[in-house]
């Protein structure tokens, strides 16, 4: 299956695993519930899925690499402890805490979530001596003798042996206790995660083309060539930082991510000639509706292959302003949420709206600091939660700091009154991201009419959550007209066919 079937499986059993009957008890007990297993290539998203997972139930994470792990540290280190039967004293082997099993309390303890996943990375590549300690483990959840935590629900993964040396197949008491699920590259998948996460427009728009390079696997003379779906992301955000300090992306960069000689040739030209399609095309000027007259003529009359990298482009830019004002409707509404706590605390304690509340105020901001860096390191923050605590914090402190040279000092008066400036440029915000969305629409329209580019169009902005989060609650005319013209099916294959026809040899 493909990623993100992989992932509603798994997520489908987490939810499974985690049902409880009347009395609060968990329906299937821990020895019963078969720890699921990610059998695929490296570099396709298994560890990625699982933050999301976590993120998506709300429930705590800790991952684990069990390259590294010995059987002591796995299981605990012995020490001798003293017991008493029958009225006489022996001396008796303990075991110290496995530090798999203690990073898991303490992710308890740090986050205050009693539910969790336990994700074990490369559980077929464990030496031989902790081998029988996993069969034991996979059963019961127990190392040495401390459990996983009732609640924390143990997921697993690895590598087939040709992908790594290190790894073995197991047998058939191990797979008898694991929830086997294969794992294969799939770009379309990826693709839309990649317009979701705003992928660099390069990267998308040449595997669009060259469909072929994007998983690729090859022992040569020279050792192992491959590049891979992880690959491609770092690159893409290595590409990104590049651009934005006027560094130069060159062939020498794109090997160190994409370990194929004559694929990293053949994206660095696309790149060299997609940077010159990026400074041919008004991209912005196409956004805010002030594009020359002949541009879209332009477009219209381009080859195939450069219309393809022009609607990557105006995709990338489109999807960029609508995914900034969607976190910054949501950064709005937490930070409301926040407000409305901080208004009821202060009704609590007395405390009128137009007297200074510095310390209360002061106390928040450092508890959503703290939140907010505990979810950090436990690979819980999203992004779009991140820009969340991020804004919130900024409008307690700037309170403080706009307080401290006010008589009345730092009052929740102050407190509404920013916040309502913030919603007041939200609103512009907003506004300008749909005057944007519509002159994407005018102009593609005009170069394309109901052309594939605006099959293109339509599909990422479909398949983008900020995307259709802005469209569903502003709305789009544009969008919803060209959606029920478009047949998505018959249209999308055939646009498929073109793009798998394309190439791009060096002339």
């Amino acid at each position: 299956m493909n990623i993100r079937e992989a992932k509603q499986q798994i997520k489908n059993a987490m939810v499974a695993y985690f049902t409880k009957d009347e009395f609060g008890n968990y329906l299937l007990p821990a020895e019963r519930q078969r720890p699921v297993f990610l059998l695929g290539a490296p570099g396709i998203g298994k560890t990625a899925i699982m933050e999301q997972i976590a993120q998506e139930l709300e429930v705590g994470f800790v991952s684990y690499s069990m390259t590294h792990h010995t059987r002591q540290s796995a299981l605990g280190l012995p020490f001798i402890a003293t017991k008493t039967y029958g009225g006489q004293e022996y001396q008796v082997s303990e075991y110290t805490m496995s530090e798999i099993i203690a990073s898991v309390y303490e992710a308890m303890e740090t986050t205050g979530r009693t539910e969790g996943i336990l994700f074990l990375d490369e559980i077929n590549c464990v030496s031989e001596t902790l081998t029988p300690a996993m069969l034991q483990f996979l059963q019961y959840k127990v190392f040495g003798r401390h459990a996983v935590p009732a609640g924390w629900i143990v997921v697993t993964a690895g590598n087939p042996p040709e992908y790594n040396r290190t790894a073995r197949d197991f047998d058939i008491a191990t797979w008898d206790r694991l929830k086997r699920i294969e794992v294969e590259p799939d770009y379309d998948v990826w693709r839309e995660f990649a317009v979701a996460s705003e992928v660099h427009p390069a990267v998308i728009t040449y595997l669009d083309i060259e469909r072929g390079h994007f998983y690729a696997v090859e022992t040569t003379p020279d050792g192992a060539s491959f590049v891979t779906a992880r690959g491609w992301d770092d690159l893409s955000a290595m590409i990104k930082l590049y651009e934005a300090q006027g560094l130069a992306v060159d062939e020498l960069l794109v090997e160190q991510y994409v370990q194929n000689a004559d694929i990293a040739k053949r994206f660095a030209m696309y790149y060299d000639l997609f940077t010159k399609y990026r400074s041919d095309y008004q991209i912005d000027r196409i956004l805010d509706g002030t594009a020359d007259a002949g541009l879209a003529e332009r477009a219209r009359r381009a080859p195939f292959d450069e219309r393809v990298a022009v609607m990557g482009l105006i995709v990338d830019a489109t999807v960029g302003v609508l995914r900034q004002a969607v976190m910054e409707e949501k950064a709005a509404a937490f930070t409301h949420g926040v407000l409305a706590d901080l208004k009821e605390r202060l009704a609590a304690e007395g405390v009128a709206e137009d007297v200074d509340a510095a310390a209360l105020i002061r106390a928040t901001s450092t508890e959503l600091a703290h939140t907010r860096d505990v979810e950090r390191a436990s690979s819980l923050l999203s992004e779009e939660r991140y820009r969340s605590f991020e804004r919130a914090i900024g409008l307690l402190d700037e309170a403080l700091r706009t307080g401290a040279e006010l008589p009345d000092g730092a009052t929740f008066d102050l407190l509404r009154e920013r916040f309502n400036e913030r919603l007041d440029e939200l609103d512009a915000s907003v506004d300008a991201a749909s005057a944007a969305l519509d002159n994407v629409f005018k102009f593609v329209e005009e170069a394309f009419g109901e052309g594939q580019e605006m099959l293109m169009l339509v599909t990422d902005l479909s398949v983008s959550r900020a995307g259709m989060a802005f469209i569903n609650d502003h709305g789009c005319e544009r969008y919803f007209a060209h959606n029920q013209n478009l047949q998505f099916y018959e249209r999308g294959s055939d646009l498929a066919a073109r793009i798998d026809r394309i190439t791009l040899d060096e002339e």
